[in-house]
């Protein structure tokens, strides 16, 4: 029987609604773009999140990462004067590390242009957007190198400064478009290097454009040093042992601590990070926008939860005589109070399916317009925003629910 009732509720609340179209929507507005809100801005940071565990994992998660500036997110995006000031790693801390850290597999490291102005072309093309590094030759398994096309340099080639280049798929494409790049001679600041491998595609990256991999220009370290022997700044990127990586970052960090001269009790001055330390800054800086999203939704669920609550205290006046009528008839006070609590929380979740229908359409919309961006709407978000439009239908229905349940009837048949 109470199953009965509340089918004939939501009837004749979708009937109200319908006789009322524009009013309706209207008074659920706030409640379509609080929920719009929460479920766009979490389809685009859900789709960041697996983006960005695709790219540490690509980097390997038995990795530890060793700068000496911190890699983490700032506040304002400026590095401290004291940072500034902080003693570059070298090649020197990468071998003692691997020599003193018995929980360390195999080290390598990045030299790379921190002053010098590296043009890269090839015939008449001037590559534009590029990162240029100079490696050894275990750069490429450390860091799950796969090679496409040709091959990775060799350690002869790297201690012997032989000028060979491997490239990453987006230079091919913009240096290469209708040629193999493999055995090609281009220039890097004026000097001839030959193409000996192209790399696979990445597949994650922090705005889906590729982590940095896919646009670089790797040459021996040794031929980088020989170029610029100026340039003292190193990435060290540190492999641990297979199930070691926690012992393996403690015995890097003592290690570090002794040859830079840090003692216990004072700061490092350097930066280790892992994998997992990416994704928990980059969690945490998702934790701040939710929390502005949830604040800029809550205020339009609030202003649609105050519009339902008029529109509803306007329907009581409006259908007073029907509430008498019904009242008359047998209905009681629950009755009555059902009645106008289905037919709120009927328009709130409305509202709330408009919501999260545009929040789809706004979704895929992103997506087309820009591939870089990437969205993946999380089912969490979607079955929240409903239950939450539907929740803000019956608190903000309960007053005019219980004033209609109050009325007399025989006032209520009065009422014209």
């Amino acid at each position: 029987m109470a199953g009965f009732k509340n089918k004939e509720n939501v009837a004749m609340a979708f009937e109200t609604l319908m006789a009322h179209k524009f009013r309706s929507f209207l008074t659920v507005l706030g409640i379509i773009i609080g929920v719009l809100t929460v479920i766009v801005i979490a389809s685009i940071l859900t789709g960041m999140r697996k983006n960005i565990i695709l790219m540490v994992e690509e980097f390997g998660t038995n990795n530890i990462f060793a700068f000496h500036l911190n890699m983490g997110p700032r506040i304002g995006g400026r590095i401290p004067r004291s940072e500034w000031m902080r003693k570059p790693l070298n090649p020197d801390d990468a071998l003692a590390v691997k020599a003193g850290c018995p929980s360390v597999e195999d080290v390598t490291w990045e030299g790379f242009p921190w002053e010098t102005r590296v043009a890269v072309k090839y015939k008449s093309i001037i590559l534009r957007n590029f990162t240029f590094s100079g490696v050894p030759a275990n750069y490429a398994t450390i860091t799950n190198r796969k090679i496409a096309a040709g091959r990775f340099f060799n350690e002869s080639e790297d201690q012997h400064r032989i000028s060979v280049a491997v490239i990453g798929p987006d230079i091919e494409k913009a240096l290469f478009p209708m040629s193999d790049p493999v055995g090609k001679q281009m220039l890097i600041n004026d000097r001839p290097f030959t193409v000996v491998g192209v790399t696979e595609k990445s597949k994650g990256g922090f705005m889906g454009e590729g982590n940095g991999r896919d646009n670089q220009v790797l040459i021996p370290y040794g031929a980088q040093r020989k170029m610029m022997p100026w340039e003292d700044k190193h990435f060290l990127l540190i492999q641990a042992r297979s199930g070691q990586l926690s012992k393996a970052l403690d015995e890097v960090e003592s290690l570090l601590r002794r040859r830079r001269g840090v003692k216990p009790n004072e700061p490092r001055n350097f930066d280790l990070s892992t994998a997992d330390r990416f994704i928990q800054q980059f969690d945490a800086i998702t934790a701040q926008i939710g929390l502005i999203a949830i604040a800029i939704s809550a205020i339009g669920l609030m202003v649609g939860g105050i519009g339902v609550m008029n529109i509803m205290l306007v329907s009581v006046t409006e259908r007073t005589r029907e509430i008498g009528v019904r009242k008359a008839i047998g209905a009681t006070r629950q009755d009555i109070t059902m009645q106008f609590l289905f037919e709120a929380m009927t328009l709130t979740a409305v509202g709330g399916l408009l919501g999260v229908v545009l929040a789809v359409a706004v979704s895929y919309i992103i997506m087309a317009f820009f591939p870089s961006l990437p969205a993946s709407i999380p089912a969490w978000a979607v079955i929240t925003g409903l239950t939450v439009s539907i929740a803000i239908g019956l608190i903000f229905g309960v007053w005019p629910a219980r004033k209609a349940a109050r009325l007399d009837p025989i006032e209520a048949l009065r009422y014209e």
